[in-house]
């Protein structure tokens, strides 16, 4: 791949930055995902900016899942292959051996979504102090990795705490947090843990950075996906939690005309 001046500025950041901690983990958690995981690695493998960790947690898949990370041509890589007790379990795993300064969540089938993206974001944190929150738009991809369309709701150009009162406006592997800001995802919630860990965080973050990019491709199918109404409902006790239950209420009756009118 030919490297632009950016991206060999960043390769050499890498450098110097190797007896140090990475600027980014990357956690993947898989379950028998030797279907969707390839284009996950590849995107990784590709990023020009070399400041990162790839964490893989995995749930003691029973198909080709560790061989295919243990053979990626990723350098700085962290393989687990152990039972868990579910998706968020695992999550909490990646994080507890997270040391980069930033954490991605980068599920199996989803990738960046451009070679260049990780620099993108490098250059929006060292240029801004650091900010607490980095984050950007989400494309919804097939299995073929084929664009079916933006994601429903479009990440703000400003992002406060507020925002999520109106859902999950920022897709979570868009959702790029500084480390120290963090803490273990609420492993009683099923479906929409990773809503209720995105409010905390926001909760803590001084400043959070717009990153005007496409910066992930989300596969359409999901555990959320395929528990649409499941999911729903928990949401609505997290909202209504952190946001009050009668405005969430009300809210919801928008929600509903904004479902409508995306079904139409």
């Amino acid at each position: 791949m030919e490297l632009t001046g950016n991206c060999i500025k960043f390769v050499k950041q890498s450098v110097i930055r190797s007896i140090m901690n990475p600027l980014f983990s990357i956690i993947t958690v898989t379950y028998n995902a030797e279907a969707t995981l390839p284009p996950t690695i590849k995107s990784v493998e590709n990023q020009c900016c070399k400041l990162y960790e790839f964490i893989l947690i995995d749930g003691a898949s029973k198909d080709n899942t560790v061989a295919i990370a243990e053979k990626s041509a990723i350098d700085n890589k962290t393989i687990i292959s152990e039972p868990d007790k579910g998706l968020y379990d695992a999550m909490n795993k990646g994080l507890g051996i997270a040391s980069g300064d930033y954490v991605i969540f980068l599920n199996a089938g989803d990738s960046f979504h451009s070679p260049d993206t990780l620099e993108k974001i490098a250059e929006a944190i060292m240029d801004n102090d650091y900010p607490g929150i980095v984050y950007g738009q989400t494309d919804i991809v097939d299995s073929e990795r084929k664009y079916i369309g933006p994601r429903h709701l479009t990440a703000p150009e400003i992002l406060t705490l507020d925002s999520f009162k109106h859902g999950m406006v920022v897709c979570h592997q868009a959702f790029v947090a500084l480390r120290k800001l963090t803490d273990n995802f609420d492993t009683s919630l099923r479906f929409s843990a990773d809503y209720e860990w995105c409010i905390r965080c926001l909760q803590r973050s001084q400043r959070n950075y717009y990153v005007n990019e496409t910066i992930i491709d989300y596969l359409s199918e999901g555990l959320t996906t395929a528990n649409h109404t499941s999911s729903l409902l928990e949401r609505f006790k997290i909202m209504s939690h952190y946001y009050g239950f009668f405005p969430t209420l009300f809210r919801h009756f928008g929600f509903l005309k904004r479902y409508l009118a995306r079904k139409r």
